[in-house]
């Protein structure tokens, strides 16, 4: 059996162009596939449980854009998720927006969560003490540097209440090309990553932040871009 392909943060980067200009996929219809894979994996994780209290925790970049695809997701599978989106709500832009917008239409369970750091971790805190699943969809691949508040606050108050968590692409706070932590990190139980395992994760001091590492597809082959000098297999 083949194995999976290793991609760097800039690997990534460059794949998502290739799929969007090259091939001509909207941004938007990668994020619905990668949206609607984690929503199946996340039931999978759910298993049998009866009316599961499940949290969506989004930033506002494309990983909260992925999170409002699951939580509109798991809806239909008649999962009620609530979702806290952890930025102001005139921060989220583009496709990320276009999925938020749809939540709102459909009135699902949303919080927007943009006030004094320790007030938002508190209630980060209380809204997932009885949960079942917490999926994490804060920051993503792109994050360098320092991890800090409202994230650094959330992630601890997360960490904490010792959930069982689904990270979206990779645990926030954690870096996509070394698998170091940038501050506070997601300890997740379990991690989606889309179309190719993230160079860091073959760090071995990562596996305790990733957990179970399940690799889904957006739709779109990566293997046009392994042919091209520097790309790396695992």
């Amino acid at each position: 059996m083949q194995k999976p392909p290793t991609a760097t943060r800039d690997r990534i980067r460059a794949f998502d162009r290739y799929a969007t200009e090259t091939l001509g996929v909207p941004g938007i219809v990668l994020m619905e596939n990668a949206g609607r894979q984690i929503a199946e994996a996340a039931l999978g994780i759910l298993g049998a449980a009866k009316e599961p209290h499940v949290v969506i925790l989004a930033g506002r970049g494309n990983n909260g854009g992925d999170a409002f695809v699951v939580a509109r997701h798991l809806t239909l599978y008649g999962v009620r998720p609530k979702v806290f989106l952890v930025a102001p709500r005139h921060a989220v832009r583009g496709d990320a927006e276009t999925n938020l917008k749809i939540l709102e239409a459909m009135d699902i369970n949303l919080e927007v969560l943009d006030g004094e750091t320790e007030t938002v971790a508190r209630h980060v805190a209380e809204g997932c003490e009885t949960a079942d699943l917490i999926i994490d969809g804060l920051l993503g691949t792109g994050t360098r540097g320092t991890i800090r508040d409202p994230y650094a606050s959330v992630i601890e108050a997360v960490n904490a209440v010792g959930a069982n968590v689904l990270a979206i692409d990779i645990p926030s706070g954690l870096d996509c090309d070394t698998g170091r932590t940038l501050g506070p990190t997601i300890r997740a139980d379990h991690t989606v990553t889309m179309a190719a395992i993230k160079k860091g994760f073959t760090n071995l001091d990562a596996e305790a932040f990733t957990g179970e590492i399940i690799l889904a597809d957006i739709g779109v082959p990566f293997t046009p871009l392994l042919d091209e000098p520097g790309e790396e297999t695992a």
